[in-house]
């Protein structure tokens, strides 16, 4: 279900920026002055690559160029390969959200990143060595949400409950909505569930952030329920759902047969009050 971004064009400046910053590069690679990691694996033909995913993409369109991310605030060094840190400082609630969830919770110890490999859920074997950082779900120069609402979440998860996505009903409306620059709110996709997005009223006009901690909504199953599901269904209908393991599996492929009793002795203790 892979889609391609269809941003507005970046600014004169933005492009005139990365240009720049490519003809430095290539200068650099021809002059021997850049570091042997970059000289050995990046060649002219995939940064001109990188530039053309990165004209289509949000960072274009908010002015964001290379030196953003490749360039150290303090030193002005080149950074090869910027960690999660580069992107905090713009996405600060989505990168401390991350590394609140299994996903960043090592880098937040200042350990190793997880990998696949360490999971207890099934992983796609090819995966299994893939470090979860920012760039595991998002394309650094692309930065496709499109694409990271469900592709980057299958390239990995090989549980039943992921597999059976494609096949459920919430897949049908992702798909029906067709390719967008992003998900909409008619969209359920992986990340509308497991990452929801959440209304910041401090923020100037309410800003819609997304909540990157992907263990937020799975313990205790009441959070997804109020968090997620209630957005759309009722809460008796939500709540025989996900207590259904069953029907979880299956990423709900039909209504819930689960009928949680408490439901009926709410209806008992309201009727008594309003004597019936």
């Amino acid at each position: 279900m892979k889609g391609q971004q269809g941003i507005g064009r970046p600014s004169w400046r933005s492009v005139v920026s990365v240009f720049l910053c490519l003809g430095l590069a290539i200068a650099s690679l021809s002059l021997g002055n850049i570091t042997p990691a970059l000289a050995d694996g990046v060649t002219e033909a995939e940064l001109s690559e990188m530039t053309e995913l990165w004209k289509g993409s949000a960072h274009a369109l908010s002015e964001i160029n290379c030196s953003s991310c490749h360039q150290d605030s303090e030193t002005e060094a080149f950074v090869q390969k910027p960690n999660y840190e580069s992107c905090q400082s713009c996405h600060e609630f989505e990168t401390d959200t991350f590394l609140l969830g299994k996903h960043g919770i090592r880098l937040n110890e200042g350990q190793s990143p997880l990998t696949p490999a360490k999971a207890r859920l099934a992983m796609k074997p090819e995966a299994h060595s893939k470090q979860m950082n920012c760039n595991a779900c998002h394309n650094v120069h692309s930065v496709n949400t499109y694409e990271a609402s469900v592709d980057s979440c299958l390239t990995c998860h090989n549980d039943q409950h992921s597999l059976n996505y494609e096949t459920s009903k919430h897949a049908e409306l992702f798909v029906a909505e067709g390719v967008l620059p992003r998900p909409s709110s008619a969209s359920v996709t992986c990340a509308t569930c497991h990452l929801p997005r959440e209304t910041h009223q401090e923020t100037s006009g309410g800003d819609v952030l997304v909540n990157h901690n992907n263990t937020y909504t799975l313990k205790p199953r009441d959070r997804m329920v109020s968090e997620v599901c209630m957005n759309c269904h009722g809460m008796e209908y939500a709540y025989n759902s996900i207590f259904d393991n069953e029907l979880v599996e299956s990423n709900f492929a039909q209504p819930p047969k689960l009928h949680l009793k408490s439901f009926d002795m709410v209806r008992v203790l309201r009727d008594k009050r309003e004597g019936k």
